[in-house]
């Protein structure tokens, strides 16, 4: 009677872990920088890294962003505050990772980017 208990605890952890890997390979991963916000909207365009392909992806409230500090809520004001920044330094906005299903961000991961050269 014992084993059968965990012959079915084994069975039902493999289950589970596969659940969470199959969900995370649904997933699809956009990289690009982040040009526009649109808070009325909860959305964002991101041009598409090797493309000049705008794409609008939606931002739900269990959208999390992935900064230095740890995960936090999207806040829209930010976001444009730092569009503004990137562009103040010769980008054309924000670099970033956005994973997202059928359009709806799931995560924003920001990444580094070294400002454009200046010209003289």
């Amino acid at each position: 009677m014992q084993s059968r208990r965990g012959l079915f605890l084994s069975l039902m952890t493999g289950v589970v872990a596969l659940s969470f890997v199959a969900a995370s390979v649904f997933a699809d991963e956009l990289f690009g920088v982040i040009t526009k916000v649109d808070a009325d909207a909860k959305k964002i365009t991101v041009v598409e890294k090797g493309t000049d392909k705008e794409i609008d992806v939606k931002i739900t409230d269990e959208t999390e962003v992935v900064t230095k500090k740890g995960i936090v809520k999207v806040d829209f004001e930010k976001i444009e505050k730092g569009i503004e920044k990137a562009k103040d330094r010769g980008l054309k906005g924000i670099p970033a990772k956005i994973t997202h299903e059928k359009g709806v961000a799931s995560k924003i991961t920001y990444e580094r980017k070294k400002a454009a050269p200046k010209s003289e």
